[in-house]
Protein backbone atom coordinates (compact mmCIF):
# COMPACT_ATOMS: atom_id res chain seq x y z
CA UNK A 1 0.00 0.00 0.00
CA UNK A 2 1.25 3.52 -0.82
CA UNK A 3 1.96 6.26 1.36
CA UNK A 4 0.09 9.73 1.44
CA UNK A 5 2.65 11.73 -0.54
CA UNK A 6 4.92 14.68 1.45
CA UNK A 7 2.96 18.53 1.05
CA UNK A 8 4.56 20.07 -2.71
CA UNK A 9 7.95 21.46 -1.99
CA UNK A 10 8.53 19.42 1.06
CA UNK A 11 12.18 17.40 0.37
CA UNK A 12 13.05 14.56 1.86
CA UNK A 13 14.41 15.94 5.03
CA UNK A 14 11.81 17.75 5.69
CA UNK A 15 9.73 14.46 6.04
CA UNK A 16 12.00 13.64 8.12
CA UNK A 17 11.57 16.41 10.75
CA UNK A 18 7.75 16.80 10.09
CA UNK A 19 8.06 12.90 11.58
CA UNK A 20 10.37 13.67 14.23
CA UNK A 21 8.17 16.28 15.26
CA UNK A 22 4.90 14.65 15.09
CA UNK A 23 6.35 12.10 17.51
CA UNK A 24 8.00 13.93 19.56
CA UNK A 25 4.47 15.84 20.18
CA UNK A 26 2.97 12.64 20.97
CA UNK A 27 5.73 11.28 23.72
CA UNK A 28 5.38 14.85 25.14
CA UNK A 29 1.56 14.31 25.64
CA UNK A 30 2.15 10.70 26.93
CA UNK A 31 4.05 12.14 29.67
CA UNK A 32 2.32 14.81 30.49
CA UNK A 33 -0.81 12.80 30.79
CA UNK A 34 1.29 9.81 32.85
CA UNK A 35 2.48 12.64 35.17
CA UNK A 36 -1.10 14.14 35.77
CA UNK A 37 -2.34 10.29 35.93
CA UNK A 38 0.43 9.71 38.95
CA UNK A 39 -0.12 12.93 40.63
CA UNK A 40 -3.59 12.21 40.94
CA UNK A 41 -2.74 9.14 42.50
CA UNK A 42 -0.54 9.67 45.02
CA UNK A 43 -2.91 12.78 46.37
CA UNK A 44 -5.76 10.02 46.74
CA UNK A 45 -3.18 7.67 48.69
CA UNK A 46 -1.09 10.28 50.53
CA UNK A 47 -4.44 11.68 51.75
CA UNK A 48 -4.75 13.18 55.16
CA UNK A 49 -8.51 13.73 55.28
CA UNK A 50 -10.47 11.71 57.66
CA UNK A 51 -13.59 12.43 55.62
CA UNK A 52 -12.28 10.55 53.14
CA UNK A 53 -12.92 7.15 54.50
CA UNK A 54 -15.48 5.90 56.34
CA UNK A 55 -14.94 6.33 60.30
CA UNK A 56 -16.25 3.51 63.07
CA UNK A 57 -18.29 4.18 66.24
CA UNK A 58 -18.45 1.87 69.23
CA UNK A 59 -21.07 1.83 71.91
CA UNK A 60 -22.20 -1.00 74.49
CA UNK A 61 -25.58 -0.68 75.94
CA UNK A 62 -26.22 -3.89 77.30
CA UNK A 63 -27.75 -6.55 74.87
CA UNK A 64 -26.22 -5.87 71.61
CA UNK A 65 -29.26 -7.12 69.96
CA UNK A 66 -31.09 -4.04 70.98
CA UNK A 67 -27.78 -1.80 70.34
CA UNK A 68 -27.96 -2.42 66.84
CA UNK A 69 -31.38 -1.60 65.70
CA UNK A 70 -31.54 2.23 66.65
CA UNK A 71 -28.27 3.00 63.86
CA UNK A 72 -28.79 0.61 60.96
CA UNK A 73 -31.31 3.14 59.31
CA UNK A 74 -29.42 6.11 59.83
CA UNK A 75 -28.30 8.05 57.22
CA UNK A 76 -24.95 8.22 56.84
CA UNK A 77 -24.63 4.82 58.56
CA UNK A 78 -22.89 1.89 56.42
CA UNK A 79 -22.82 -0.37 58.36
CA UNK A 80 -23.10 -2.30 61.65
CA UNK A 81 -21.19 -5.50 63.72
CA UNK A 82 -22.63 -6.86 66.75
CA UNK A 83 -19.62 -7.82 68.96
CA UNK A 84 -17.57 -7.62 71.90
CA UNK A 85 -15.44 -4.40 73.32
CA UNK A 86 -12.90 -4.39 76.15
CA UNK A 87 -9.52 -5.81 77.22
CA UNK A 88 -9.09 -8.91 77.70
CA UNK A 89 -7.77 -12.20 75.84
CA UNK A 90 -8.15 -11.98 72.03
CA UNK A 91 -11.26 -13.99 70.34
CA UNK A 92 -14.11 -14.22 73.29
CA UNK A 93 -17.17 -16.66 72.41
CA UNK A 94 -20.14 -15.61 73.66
CA UNK A 95 -20.53 -17.98 76.41
CA UNK A 96 -17.19 -16.59 77.92
CA UNK A 97 -18.33 -13.00 77.15
CA UNK A 98 -21.34 -13.98 79.03
CA UNK A 99 -19.71 -15.21 81.99
CA UNK A 100 -19.16 -11.44 82.83
CA UNK A 101 -15.28 -12.45 83.72
CA UNK A 102 -13.55 -11.54 80.67
CA UNK A 103 -13.60 -8.17 80.72
CA UNK A 104 -15.50 -7.18 77.32
CA UNK A 105 -18.82 -5.97 76.82
CA UNK A 106 -21.78 -6.54 74.24
CA UNK A 107 -21.27 -3.67 71.81
CA UNK A 108 -21.89 -2.82 68.44
CA UNK A 109 -19.52 -1.06 66.31
CA UNK A 110 -20.89 1.22 63.40
CA UNK A 111 -19.30 2.52 60.47
CA UNK A 112 -20.33 5.50 59.06
CA UNK A 113 -19.55 8.81 57.13
CA UNK A 114 -18.46 11.72 58.73
CA UNK A 115 -20.02 13.38 55.71
CA UNK A 116 -23.58 12.89 56.33
CA UNK A 117 -23.48 12.23 60.01
CA UNK A 118 -21.08 12.68 62.45
CA UNK A 119 -20.20 11.47 65.90
CA UNK A 120 -22.14 14.00 67.83
CA UNK A 121 -25.31 12.74 66.14
CA UNK A 122 -24.21 8.80 67.17
CA UNK A 123 -23.58 10.17 70.49
CA UNK A 124 -26.81 11.80 70.79
CA UNK A 125 -28.62 8.11 69.51
CA UNK A 126 -26.49 6.37 72.23
CA UNK A 127 -27.07 8.27 75.03
CA UNK A 128 -31.46 7.86 74.16
CA UNK A 129 -31.06 4.27 73.79
CA UNK A 130 -28.92 3.44 77.33
CA UNK A 131 -29.80 4.09 81.06
CA UNK A 132 -26.74 6.19 81.76
CA UNK A 133 -27.42 5.78 85.60
CA UNK A 134 -26.89 2.17 85.99
CA UNK A 135 -23.52 0.50 86.78
CA UNK A 136 -22.68 -3.43 86.04
CA UNK A 137 -25.94 -3.77 83.86
CA UNK A 138 -28.59 -2.46 81.50
CA UNK A 139 -32.06 -3.09 82.29
CA UNK A 140 -32.84 -6.86 82.75
CA UNK A 141 -29.52 -7.76 82.17
CA UNK A 142 -26.90 -7.98 85.01
CA UNK A 143 -23.30 -8.11 84.87
CA UNK A 144 -19.78 -6.02 83.77
CA UNK A 145 -20.49 -7.63 80.21
CA UNK A 146 -23.44 -5.93 80.00
CA UNK A 147 -22.50 -2.39 81.23
CA UNK A 148 -22.76 0.73 79.50
CA UNK A 149 -19.65 2.35 77.76
CA UNK A 150 -18.38 4.78 74.88
CA UNK A 151 -15.28 2.91 73.61
CA UNK A 152 -13.72 6.04 71.43
CA UNK A 153 -11.47 5.22 68.35
CA UNK A 154 -9.05 8.17 68.44
CA UNK A 155 -8.33 11.15 70.79
CA UNK A 156 -11.05 13.15 68.73
CA UNK A 157 -13.72 11.09 69.85
CA UNK A 158 -12.55 10.99 73.63
CA UNK A 159 -13.10 15.10 73.95
CA UNK A 160 -16.31 14.49 72.04
CA UNK A 161 -17.43 12.31 73.86
CA UNK A 162 -16.50 13.66 77.17
CA UNK A 163 -18.15 17.14 76.39
CA UNK A 164 -21.46 15.22 75.32
CA UNK A 165 -21.57 13.59 78.94
CA UNK A 166 -20.87 16.81 80.75
CA UNK A 167 -23.51 18.50 78.74
CA UNK A 168 -25.96 15.82 79.76
CA UNK A 169 -24.95 16.07 82.97
CA UNK A 170 -25.25 19.86 83.01
CA UNK A 171 -28.86 19.76 81.56
CA UNK A 172 -30.64 18.97 84.83
CA UNK A 173 -32.43 16.31 83.11
CA UNK A 174 -30.83 13.06 85.91
CA UNK A 175 -31.17 13.91 89.84
CA UNK A 176 -28.49 11.28 89.80
CA UNK A 177 -24.64 10.24 88.32
CA UNK A 178 -24.38 9.12 84.99
CA UNK A 179 -21.75 5.93 85.35
CA UNK A 180 -21.42 5.55 81.80
CA UNK A 181 -17.70 4.50 81.07
CA UNK A 182 -15.40 6.69 78.54
CA UNK A 183 -12.59 4.17 77.20
CA UNK A 184 -9.76 4.57 75.07
CA UNK A 185 -7.92 1.65 73.06
CA UNK A 186 -10.23 -1.02 73.54
CA UNK A 187 -10.37 -4.37 70.99
CA UNK A 188 -13.64 -5.36 69.02
CA UNK A 189 -14.16 -8.74 68.50
CA UNK A 190 -17.23 -9.50 66.11
CA UNK A 191 -19.66 -11.82 67.46
CA UNK A 192 -20.78 -15.07 66.41
CA UNK A 193 -23.30 -14.93 62.91
CA UNK A 194 -26.15 -15.78 64.80
CA UNK A 195 -26.01 -12.29 67.01
CA UNK A 196 -25.65 -10.54 63.67
CA UNK A 197 -28.74 -8.54 62.78
CA UNK A 198 -30.95 -10.50 65.66
CA UNK A 199 -33.83 -8.21 65.42
CA UNK A 200 -34.36 -8.80 61.61
CA UNK A 201 -33.74 -12.50 61.61
CA UNK A 202 -35.76 -13.17 64.62
CA UNK A 203 -38.51 -10.25 65.25
CA UNK A 204 -40.92 -12.50 67.39
CA UNK A 205 -38.31 -13.03 69.58
CA UNK A 206 -36.65 -10.28 69.60
CA UNK A 207 -40.10 -8.01 70.27
CA UNK A 208 -40.50 -10.82 73.64
CA UNK A 209 -37.12 -10.30 75.00
CA UNK A 210 -36.95 -6.78 73.93
CA UNK A 211 -40.45 -6.23 76.28
CA UNK A 212 -39.95 -8.77 78.84
CA UNK A 213 -36.42 -7.25 79.86
CA UNK A 214 -38.39 -3.87 80.77
CA UNK A 215 -36.04 -2.11 78.03
CA UNK A 216 -38.36 0.44 76.50
CA UNK A 217 -40.65 1.05 79.79
CA UNK A 218 -37.42 1.79 81.15
CA UNK A 219 -36.31 4.40 78.46
CA UNK A 220 -39.80 5.81 78.15
CA UNK A 221 -39.12 6.63 81.71
CA UNK A 222 -35.76 8.22 81.06
CA UNK A 223 -36.07 9.75 78.01
CA UNK A 224 -39.81 10.40 76.96
CA UNK A 225 -40.59 10.74 73.09
CA UNK A 226 -36.83 10.69 72.87
CA UNK A 227 -36.50 7.45 72.73
CA UNK A 228 -38.95 5.98 70.59
CA UNK A 229 -37.80 8.81 67.97
CA UNK A 230 -34.04 6.97 68.37
CA UNK A 231 -35.15 3.25 67.84
CA UNK A 232 -36.53 2.11 64.25
CA UNK A 233 -35.93 -1.48 65.22
CA UNK A 234 -39.11 -4.06 65.69
CA UNK A 235 -41.33 -3.27 68.45
CA UNK A 236 -43.78 -5.28 70.38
Amino acid sequence: MKGRSAPEGLGAGGRRRAHGLRVGMRTLFASVALGAWLAAFAALAGSDDPAASPAEAVFAGGCFWCMQTPFETLDGVLGTTVGYAGHGAPDPTYEEVSSGTTGYAEAVRIRFDPDRIDYDALLDVFWRNVDPLTADGQFCDHGPQYRSAIFAQNDDQVRIARASKRALEGSGRFDRPIVTEIVRDAAFFPAEEEHQHYASKNPIRYRFYRYFCGRDARLETLWGDEAVAHDPGPRG
